[in-house]
């Protein structure tokens, strides 16, 4: 009996032994089995790693040089004025009887453009031609009474008060012929005004008044202009005003013909090109001096507009570019990465580098650089977005050639 329940017993003792020995290696092969995806996992975080860090990004790239450009600057609007603009303005009341020219006529200085009738002038000129005459009368008789007085006088055949008052007589009757004759040079000088003269060489813009109508002094009869020169100007920063000089030449275009717009409807010169006319423009001058200190300058440039294209108004579409090349440290415009154009990425040989540039004028492939790059840096011309500091990268140069470490 006790030896069947010992028998019982170890049988049971047996199987929970067997069972722990199982879940202990079944425990032990789950332990094994993590340690070793652990080490699965960080061997492949590695490799992915240093496949990363040797991972090179391909990019295009260029040298920045010394070569030759002509910065073209594009203006969206340009304000053309002239210094030759005036109105003709009637000097007197009276009736406009007169025009002598047309809206678009050509006139000189001095040249008569309109009669204006003021028929009170004629009729005080002639009063005043009458006083003229009594004054003239009766100087004549105290000039002859102060002589005979004096005559008198020198006989001692008078009184003092006697020859007194001959000669105040005769000093009064002067003064009253020359007020006379100055009233009347008064008129003649208002009847001259009823002749209105063009105050400078131009064209007729526009006609303010016909003939029949009734105007006062100071009223404008017509606008004359002068349109061969017009002018704009533009604030340019120190160190690019610095390579420019009065004198210097440049050409003005229009990027198409709906810019060239009349506001007065000026006639065109013969022989213009329309929207391929270039014209010539140079600096009339710089402000303040470049002597002078000074942040930002105003560059006044005179325009030669003997096309007769052009009127004093604002345009817009203009390119503005520089007659004569200039050699300047550059780069492509791609290098810039936005707007605002002051920063590239540099290649240093391995990795990039964002570099803050000061950059000027460019030509529409080009662009000057001032400050921040030296001549045979690599900067990149690929899209900037994504790039950034320390990224490695392989440039590959236009002219074909790789640069990596």
């Amino acid at each position: 009996m006790l030896s069947g329940t010992r028998a019982r017993w170890l049988s049971k003792y047996n199987m929970k032994k067997l069972y722990i020995i199982g879940l202990t290696f079944i425990l032990l092969f789950a332990v094994a089995m993590v340690g070793y995806g652990t080490y699965l996992n960080k061997a492949g975080e590695n490799q992915i790693t240093e496949r990363m860090e040797s991972r090179r990004v391909p990019l295009q790239g260029d040298v920045a040089k010394f070569r030759s450009i002509r910065p073209v600057l594009t203006l969206d609007t340009v304000n053309l004025y002239s210094d030759e603009m005036a109105d003709a303005v009637a000097l007197i009341d009276g009736r406009l009887e007169s025009a002598y020219v047309a809206k678009n006529s050509a006139v000189r200085t001095g040249q008569i453009l309109f009669t204006i009738v003021n028929e009170e002038i004629s009729l005080k000129i002639q009063q005043a031609e009458s006083s003229i005459i009594r004054a003239e009368a009766q100087l004549a008789q105290a000039k002859s009474n102060y002589a005979r007085y004096t005559r008198l006088k020198d006989r001692n055949a008078t009184s003092v008060e006697k020859f007194e008052e001959a000669q105040m007589t005769f000093q009064a009757a002067e003064a009253s012929l020359l007020e006379a004759r100055a009233v009347k040079q008064q008129l003649l000088v208002q009847e001259a005004r009823q002749q209105v003269a063009a105050p400078l060489d131009g064209e007729i813009l526009i006609m303010y008044r016909q003939p029949g109508s009734y105007v006062t002094a100071g009223t404008p009869l017509a606008l004359i202009g002068n349109f061969r020169r017009l002018f704009f100007s533009l604030p340019i920063d120190n160190r690019t005003a610095q390579r420019l000089s009065a004198g210097r030449n440049f050409e003005l275009n229009f990027h198409n013909a709906r810019n060239l717009r009349k506001a007065y409807d000026t006639d065109y010169a013969a022989g213009n090109l329309g929207d391929k006319q270039v014209f010539p423009v140079y600096i009339r001058e710089i402000m303040p001096a470049l002597s002078e200190p000074a942040a930002m300058r105003k560059v006044l440039f005179e325009v030669d507009n003997t096309a007769g294209l052009l009127e004093q108004q604002a345009y817009g579409g203009v390119d503005l570019s520089e007659t004569s090349p200039h050699r300047a440290l550059t780069v492509p415009l791609a290098a810039m990465n936005d707007a605002a154009r002051d920063t590239v990425f540099v290649f240093n040989g391995e990795t990039l580098e964002r570099r803050k540039v000061q950059a000027g004028a460019d030509d529409g492939e080009f662009v000057e650089i001032f400050s921040g790059l030296r001549e045979g840096d690599i900067v990149v011309t690929s899209a900037s977005k994504g790039l950034e500091d320390g990224m490695k990268v392989t440039v590959n140069l236009t002219g074909g050639d790789t640069l990596a470490r």
